[in-house]
């Protein structure tokens, strides 16, 4: 049996280390205050009160709270990246029936910790924002899908929804103020393709968790049929601020088109792992110094700036970058989730890339052929590499299998699994041709099989494609 308890961190390591900057979301926080009192305490909602005309004043209309977000340059922390107060906008307004908002919480990028962080000491920013976005939206009814192996979370989110009815902040007639909106918490079962919003929509109601053919796109048809809008934890978590200090304000703390702050998760060869909320734009050599450093003192080599499913840049390349969505974008990456994978000069990058292989090819839900067959296949031709049993002709084959997979399947899993490859043999082609030629690792040799999952993890005899039916998509 695997002992994972190593790896749990508490959140004052995660999150109350006190090395944010200018943080709005974590401001306040100790780890014990996240019940109502303490919300309202700081502030907590002063916006949903503005925003229905609860405070004395006139109150905002709900395109005046859409123009608000636009004003922002609020885009959504999920992974996208996409204009928040734009997708707001794709709500149809006069729709005669139910409209829903969804809230995305399963948070299953790898190296991506900063949802559950959110749900556990700051549960009540997240309703505030939704109740707010509902309001915006016309939407009376809506779901936080929490992430299946965070289960304490989900429990601590249901006791935060219970205190705000009782309170009159959630339900019929909040406030006084004649508007509704419900909200409900759906926690999911641990599959990665879940975090995908057609095959999250799927699971909530029920259904194995696939992904959905679009168009039609949930603006359109979305949850039960009906117009939903779908965002991330922190997206949600960022509105009370806009509404309570206004969305100029809001980007003057970012830079143009990223507005705000972010949180980043950084893991991997660093002192102090952890999340931190940061302004976006912040060089990433400050977040690096933030994170206390390379352990050790070793020298930087590569950082995935974004989660797994985000190119790997070098360290000559992502020393120059600044943490927000245009920079990341322009060095070829993207900022993702907002994961920063930080790598030592002691990384192998073949057997890294065998690991994120791993996990796409036991991710994939296998409803789309390129993605079920495609990530096995990355899979076993990187797992021959690093074994010494690489081939010349495997470096173009493993460039063409991923171009082949990426635009081919129903959802951005493909490009998940595919946009890591890429990457890697960009930048870090001469340690795989050395694999190849020497049949030896430039770094040293591994302590342990790369080929084989973490101990207590089995490989499906039957491939990729008999693995588990609910598996990973980008997110």
């Amino acid at each position: 049996m695997l002992d994972l308890s190593r790896f749990q961190a508490s959140g004052r390591e995660t999150c109350f280390h006190g090395r944010h900057i200018a943080p709005q979301i974590y401001a306040g926080l100790d780890g014990s205050n996240w019940r109502l009192a303490d919300y309202v305490a700081r502030g907590g909602y002063a916006a949903l009160k503005k925003v229905l005309g609860a405070d004395g004043g006139a109150g905002m209309t709900p395109e005046q709270v859409v123009a608000e977000v636009k004003a922002s340059a609020l885009r959504g922390r999920g992974g996208a990246g996409f204009p928040t107060g734009l997708k707001w906008s794709f709500m149809p307004r006069n729709f005669p029936g139910a409209k829903y908002l969804v809230c995305n919480s399963d948070e299953g990028e790898p190296g991506t910790c900063k949802d559950r962080d959110i749900l556990r000491y700051n549960p009540h920013i997240v309703i505030e924002g939704m109740a707010i976005a509902a309001y915006a939206m016309g939407a009376a009814s809506g779901y936080n899908y929490i992430h299946g192996e965070i289960f304490e979370v989900y429990e601590r989110f249901q006791q935060a929804l219970q205190e705000a009815r009782d309170a009159g902040l959630l339900g019929q007639d909040i406030l006084g103020r004649g508007f509704s909106f419900q909200l409900h918490a759906h926690h999911g079962f641990g599959a990665y393709i879940c975090g995908e919003e057609t095959a999250l929509l799927e699971s909530i109601e029920g259904k194995k968790g696939q992904p959905r053919f679009k168009p039609p796109f949930p603006a359109s048809f979305g949850l039960y049929g009906k117009p939903t809008t779908i965002n991330n934890t922190e997206t949600f978590a960022a509105v009370p601020w806009i509404i309570r200090e206004g969305g100029q304000a809001y980007l003057e703390v970012g830079k143009p088109n990223n507005g705000g702050t972010k949180i980043y998760s950084v893991v991997g060869d660093v002192e102090r792992p952890g999340n931190y909320e940061i302004p976006m734009g912040t060089p990433f050599a400050k977040l690096l110094e933030l994170a206390g450093g390379v352990r050790g003192g070793r020298a930087l080599k590569a950082v995935i700036p974004g989660g797994s499913s985000a190119p790997v840049l070098p360290a000559s390349v992502m020393m120059g970058c600044t943490m927000d969505y245009d920079s990341i974008a322009k060095a070829g990456s993207m900022l993702g989730s907002g994961a920063v994978i930080v790598m030592d000069d002691t990384r192998c990058m073949v057997r890294s890339l065998l690991r994120l292989d791993y996990f796409y090819m036991h991710e994939s839900c296998g409803q789309c052929t390129p993605c079920r067959e495609g990530t096995g296949w990355l899979w076993r031709i990187v797992d021959r590499i690093e074994h010494g049993q690489g081939r010349p002709e495997d470096l173009a084959l493993l460039d063409s299998v991923a171009e082949n997979i990426k635009g081919r399947t129903i959802c951005a899993l493909g490009e998940a699994a595919a946009m890591p490859v890429h990457g890697m043999l960009k930048h870090f082609r001469d340690e795989f041709a050395h694999h190849i030629e020497h049949k030896t690792c430039l770094v040293g040799a591994h302590a342990r099989d790369a080929s084989l999952p973490p101990e207590g993890v089995g490989i499906p005899s039957g491939g990729p494609a008999q693995g588990r039916s609910l598996a990973g998509a980008a997110k």
